[in-house]
């Protein structure tokens, strides 16, 4: 039964107005809801705002490293400390390591680059700063509704956005409803922000749409992959920050580590690869776990008094394709903000800092709209402000950075160096993009299989038992949210051409290729496996996966992350 159908038996949907609805209660949604509530009250006025958290609770699909600048945490509440913000371990120490297979050498700090220079940061769980965001918004009025994903688009007759429509409960996965089946609801709005994080899927749609990515370059992501665990405290340094480039990956490959020492013996380890790599036997999850075993790094982990033990492990797309790659982040009755958009910086590992900003700044926008009386037009104000902002200044100076890459990590260290550190980010060129990630995947037989170790289970561990510590977990009985266009093309293209690439880059084991009793192969998907990373929408060679939305709270539940 489609869409259509179960609105003509059940409908219509109860429909719930606001001057502003956030879909999305990550950094950048929260932020949004939290100014537009600060402005009205300093105005005194009146304005309503509701986020939707496709999580289980604020937080709960959150995932960063997380090295945090507060410069836009303080021009939202200028007092966090003292109200609480869990911002709790000053960065003390910078390492940048380039690594070999069997050593590596670290730059000078005098040498860092300023995008690599922590000074004056914290390192947190971003999702509890999204917990504590969460608990603000909602003592100054604002409704946050966890558990209900937006799902669909809504628009008026003249084409503007009018708001969201959330997903419905209770659909079996033949698709007809079941004896649990709950009609979604509308939530309209003067202005819909929209909020999802990278390759958000009502955002996606809004960009084709709109036509927003016009005269762009392409859009570019990163897969981060991320564990935390608890250590030794005689090898945990609070503080220390190290990042590092080389092996494993070969020098054409974009990608990196990091290695963040949180408070109460933790440490946050991770490595992000570049979804435009080349070789489909490559796998991420897999490079990660070969990372680990790097004298330099395996050190934190083994031979000391206490055994270090592995806690939380979790996945998720980076948007890094920086300021060339912006969309138009407006459209009549909505707007863009965070990772949604893309304002990551990828040069700093950065990324909250400018989705607080631009929550901030499209709410400066709506709240003016809407208290002047307007609704569902461009709120032009936005891009206006943006462009005046010390944001649009720090991502201008690292325009290239990622574009460099396409010429090997040494042109683009090398290049990154004399950008940020001779020129400060005063560049006379601009290097452009020209093709998206996924048609950089070459064919396997072009391609050499990479061979990787077995997972000892104590340093390095399979996919599977990674999974079951990220708390995913989905209705059984729901439709898939990893839908295909068209489901012959996985054996007929995909494994033919690639040897199954879904099966190595998706970090949480959902794609499989087994054999049916006749001896053909088949594409297995593994649904419940989902931590909701978007790897597969973004690097499927044919794009013919397609990520939608599960039934509301399905999904990874992340602690500490």
């Amino acid at each position: 039964m489609n869409q259509e159908q179960i609105l003509a038996q059940f409908g219509p949907r109860e429909a719930m107005e606001y001057d502003v609805v956030v879909v999305g209660g990550g950094p950048a949604g929260l932020s949004t809801a939290i100014h537009l509530k600060q402005l009205a009250a300093e105005h005194g006025k009146e304005i309503s705002v509701v986020v939707l958290e496709k999580g289980s609770e604020p937080g709960a699909h959150i995932l960063s490293g997380a090295v945090m600048d507060p410069r836009s945490l303080y021009e939202l509440f200028p007092n966090w400390k003292a109200m609480g913000a869990p911002l709790n371990q000053p960065v003390t120490e910078d390492v940048f390591l380039f690594t070999t297979e069997t050593g590596a050498s670290r730059t000078p700090n005098v040498m860092l680059p300023q995008c690599f220079q922590n000074e004056g940061y914290y390192i947190v769980s971003l999702g509890n700063v999204v917990r504590w965001l969460a608990q603000q918004a909602e003592a100054l009025g604002v409704e946050i509704f966890p558990g209900f994903p937006a799902a669909e688009v809504l628009y008026n007759e003249n084409g503007s956005v009018k708001g969201v429509a959330t997903g419905n409960m209770g659909i079996g996965k033949d698709g007809e409803p079941t004896e649990n089946f709950q009609l979604g609801m509308e939530l309209h709005a003067k202005y819909t922000i929209f909020a999802e994080g990278s390759r958000g899927q009502l955002g996606r749609q809004l960009i084709s749409r709109f036509k927003l990515d016009d005269g762009r370059d392409p859009q570019s992501y990163s897969i981060g992959i991320k564990e935390l665990w608890e250590v030794d405290s005689e090898r945990h340094t609070p503080g220390l920050v190290l990042h590092s480039a080389g092996w494993p990956l070969d020098n054409d490959t974009y990608g990196g580590s990091f290695m963040y020492h949180m408070e109460n013996n933790q440490i946050a380890i991770g490595y992000v690869v570049g979804l435009d790599y080349k070789n489909p036997y490559l796998s991420p999850f897999e490079e990660f776990q070969r990372f680990k075993t790097h004298p330099n790094i395996r050190w934190y982990f083994e031979g000391s008094g206490k055994p270090a033990k592995r806690i939380a492990y979790g996945a998720r797309s980076l948007t890094v394709g920086g300021l060339l790659a912006l969309p138009k982040t407006v459209f009549p009755g909505g707007a863009l903000v965070g990772c949604e958009a893309g304002y990551l910086n990828a040069s700093r590992i950065k990324g909250i800092h400018a989705a607080i900003k631009t929550g901030m700044l499209a709410a400066q926008a709506a709240y003016e709209a809407v208290t002047s009386g307007r609704q569902h037009d461009e709120l032009g104000a936005y891009p206006e402000l943006f462009e005046k902002s010390w944001l649009r200044a720090e991502l201008n100076k690292s325009r290239n950075f990622k574009q460099w890459f396409k010429k090997g990590r040494t042109v683009a260290t090398v290049m990154t160096g004399i950008e940020q550190f001779v020129l400060g980010g005063r560049m006379p060129w601009t290097i452009h993009r020209a093709k998206p990630d996924h048609v950089y995947l070459k064919p396997a037989a072009e391609c050499k299989p990479i061979a990787y170790p077995k997972p000892d289970g104590k340093l390095t561990f399979d996919r599977l038992s990674s999974v079951f510590i990220s708390n995913a977990n989905h209705a059984e009985n729901q439709p898939p949210h990893l839908t295909l266009k068209d489901p012959s093309v996985p054996v007929n293209i995909n494994l033919a051409k690639y040897a199954g690439p879904e099966a190595r880059y998706c970090p949480a084991g959902v794609y499989e290729f087994v054999k049916n009793e006749d001896n053909t192969d088949r594409l297995q998907i593994n649904a419940q496996n989902c931590v909701h990373c978007k790897t597969c929408d973004i690097k499927d060679p044919t794009q013919n996966i397609v990520w939608v939305a599960p039934e509301g709270g399905g999904g990874p539940t992340y602690v500490g992350m």
